[in-house]
């Protein structure tokens, strides 16, 4: 159950190699390479690569009858440039790891050091390694994957580390712990006009102007309630930058937001039907089209409940605080056909936040998160 102080001097000097050459979402060719090769030691009784993108599963299986309990973690970074001053900052520019998805998968490393020595006494353990967190679409590539039947989880299990937390508390709780979001860029198209005679023309500029407020005002509910819902204006764009045009042209960027994924449904329904209302009124044409799309991450009791056994056995301190998030999560799908649970572990109260440019794993927490799950594994699998 143990990792030896030689596992943690390597798994961290590995860690702080992912750091450095980091690769964002879709792209984790390398990344997914260095886990196959880190992993080949532990001997996994089954490998499958190019899952959903660059997903890696390695399988770890005792042969006898029992569930599948699935682990993940992210291998993909952020189009950030990083600012920590560490040894082992990114030699990437313009990419980092500023969410440490790198030290996610180095606790996932930890957990097939101390399967390859000692696998479950029933069942299976899949660590999946998956791509495109940052964007959305890595879940979901994965669980689309045909080959993803081979290790359809009975359960599944994730950690994130939480700066704001005190270090090694767990937050942890059933119920909606992550929004459902997703980003709508609407367009709109009139007609060009010399900027002398923009009566010639159909501009798009008093329709941004009636949908940027009124997009957000959209929204409903306090986050308290499950009817919540959302809308932030992100982006907006208007013809070209010139002085002797009047523009034909405009996107307006939006992310939506829901505590529930039925709730969504109604809100981009009606982001669609004033997006629509408001261009007829001024002549222009509308579309839209959706990205980086999250599910609600929605923790099952009975998943929740076996990782607070674990905790209970590793005595690790834990509460509800600052539960559910706001913020979106993709792992929220592995829940849609398995009993799942995510908790967040603490990087310390005062630690860089999530995605800020001076933002470095600590490495500290590869122990904790690691001895969580292993603990969860041997409870469920033996």
């Amino acid at each position: 159950m143990t990792l030896t102080n030689r596992d943690l001097v390597e798994l961290t000097a590995w860690r702080r190699k992912l750091h450095q050459q980091p690769e964002i979402s879709n792209e984790e060719e390398k990344t997914a390479r260095e886990v196959v090769d880190f992993l080949a030691e532990t001997s996994p009784d089954k490998v499958l690569t190019g899952l959903g993108g660059h997903g890696v599963a390695a399988v770890y299986d005792s042969g006898q009858a029992g569930p599948t309990v699935l682990f993940r973690s992210e291998l993909d970074a952020l189009p950030i440039h990083e600012l920590s001053g560490v040894e082992h900052a990114s030699q990437v520019p313009g990419k980092s790891h500023m969410c440490g998805h790198d030290g996610h998968t180095a606790i996932l490393a930890a957990l097939g050091r101390q399967l390859g020595r000692q696998r479950p006494a029933r069942g299976r353990v899949v660590l999946m390694f998956q791509p495109a967190e940052e964007t959305g679409n890595g879940a979901a590539g994965v669980v689309a994957d045909p080959r993803f039947s081979e290790i359809a989880p009975d359960f599944a299990f994730s950690l994130h580390n939480l700066p704001g937390v005190p270090f090694g508390e767990v937050r942890l709780k059933a119920g909606v712990v992550n929004c459902a979001s997703r980003g709508m860029r609407i367009v709109l198209e009139g007609k060009t006009a010399h900027s002398s005679m923009p009566e010639t023309g159909v501009s798009p500029m008093l329709a941004m102007s009636q949908l940027m407020p009124q997009l957000p005002a959209l929204g409903r509910g306090t986050f308290a309630d499950d009817d919540f819902g959302m809308v932030t204006v992100t982006h907006c764009s208007m013809g070209e930058a010139v002085f002797g045009i009047a523009p034909g042209y405009a996107e307006i960027w939006a992310t939506l937001r829901t505590r529930r994924d039925e709730r969504m449904t109604y809100l981009c329904a009606a982001a669609e039907a004033l997006a629509a209302k408001i261009a007829a009124e001024h002549g222009l044409s509308a579309r839209h089209d959706y990205h980086e799309i999250f599910v609600a991450s929605v923790n099952a009791p009975d998943a929740v409940e076996h990782l607070n056994r674990a905790l209970d056995e590793e005595d690790v301190p834990r509460g509800e605080e600052a539960l559910p998030m706001r913020a979106s999560e993709d792992f929220g799908i592995f829940g849609h056909n398995a009993k799942s649970a995510m908790f967040f572990l603490g990087a310390g109260e005062r630690y860089p936040a999530l995605h800020n440019p001076d933002y470095d794993f600590p490495d500290d927490l590869i122990p904790i998160g690691s001895k969580i799950f292993m603990r969860t594994a041997r409870n469920l699998l033996g």
